[in-house]
């Protein structure tokens, strides 16, 4: 009996030293990578750029394109006059501050860097995978963390070290590919959420094929990736064909823990047409309201957004009669905010409804 407790306890001690082996062996292999991918980008940048010290100082005062659903919420391209009639509606709320995954760089990096949230993480590890209590693993899977955001989740990351970074995981230590897919920062964000708000969609698609994504994982500013992905200028057929694929798996009517948004509403109160399209074909529902009681529709009415009024009423799903908190319905937040082709276009959808009742009335 001893002589086979004994061969099962060498036996277990055995595969944990093979999974200790493991974890490191890829904690080294990313820093191998990271140092390749440091030098790479540091050569590429001494050609044309500045040096680091000065790209981070100019950083804060530059505008950037990756960056543009980060600037819309205090540089809005649709921030006109007319949107601070109504300062209570919170279709303009986006992810800005420190939880959002559109934060400034500095408090990206902070987050991403947060000694805390490695130690959320490593609980969390330590739960899941009955990790031992080593001190040297504790060390090896804080590099893991920070070098995986490090390669993963910057503006200018790279689809092609990414994909090196999840083989590499998944040959080597495939238990652990899930949890590094989905890593989160101080923030509450993961790689999915930063490289949708960069618009980094190469990126976007990589971590979406491995099937491993927790889509409708909320950052502490209470977003999805579906709801950064509907702030995102995406044109491009390839950009548009990854941005759905993202609302195929994700849920497209999930509400922001704040203001009660969907992805619908932020993508009609930035007039993200595009967006707009894909997430109605998407199954979004034109008729949620957020907690102050406002449409998609009312969004629309409120920015002076006609078009997309008219793609949000083509759906015939649209209900007019609805009415915010303050008992105002599209129409009436249209002449608020004296939008007159809304306007225009709200009445004329209303006599086509009431004629097409009067029809089916007539035929019973």
């Amino acid at each position: 009996m001893l002589l086979v407790l004994y061969k099962l306890s060498f036996s277990l001690w055995n595969d944990l030293n093979d999974f200790c082996g493991a974890v490191i062996e890829s904690a080294v292999i990313f820093i191998m990578f990271s140092l390749r991918y440091e030098t790479t980008s540091s050569e590429e940048s001494s050609g044309d750029e500045k040096s680091k010290v000065e790209v981070e100082e100019e950083d804060s005062s530059e505008p950037e394109v990756e960056k543009e659903p980060e600037k819309e919420p205090e540089k809005e391209p649709e921030k006109q006059p007319e949107e601070g009639a109504e300062a209570q509606r919170k279709d303009a709320e986006v992810p800005t501050e420190g939880g959002g995954a559109v934060a400034k760089e500095k408090e990206t990096e902070r987050g991403l860097l947060d000694p805390e949230s490695s130690q959320e993480l490593l609980e969390d590890l330590n739960y899941n995978l009955r990790l031992p209590c080593c001190t040297l693993c504790r060390q090896v899977l804080v590099v893991l963390y920070q070098e995986w955001f490090r390669v993963s989740s910057q503006k200018d990351s790279q689809a092609d070290t990414v994909r090196l970074y999840l083989r590499q995981v998944g040959m080597t230590t495939p238990t652990l590919l899930p949890y590094v897919v989905n890593l989160t920062d101080g923030n509450g964000n993961m790689a999915l959420h930063y490289s949708v708000s960069h618009s980094n969609f190469p990126v976007v698609k990589l971590l979406l094929d491995t099937g491993l994504c927790e889509t409708d994982n909320l950052n502490k500013a209470g977003y999805t990736p579906v709801m950064l992905a509907a702030l995102t200028a995406a044109e491009s057929p390839d950009d548009l064909e990854v941005a759905q694929q993202l609302l195929k798996v994700g849920d497209v009517n999930a509400r922001s823990r704040q203001a009660g948004q969907t992805a619908l509403m932020l993508a009609v109160s930035h007039g993200r047409v595009a967006m707009v399209k894909l997430l109605l074909s998407c199954g979004a529902d034109v008729n949620a309201q957020d907690r102050e009681g406002s449409t998609a529709l009312m969004c629309a009415s409120e920015h002076g957004h006609t078009h997309i009024a008219r793609l949000l009423l083509e759906t015939g799903r649209c209900d007019t009669s609805l009415k915010d908190k303050n008992g105002q319905t599209a129409l009436l937040v249209a002449e608020g905010a004296s939008q007159q082709d809304i306007i225009d276009l709200l009445k004329a959808n209303a006599e086509v409804q009431t004629s097409e009742s009067t029809s089916t009335a007539d035929l019973l």
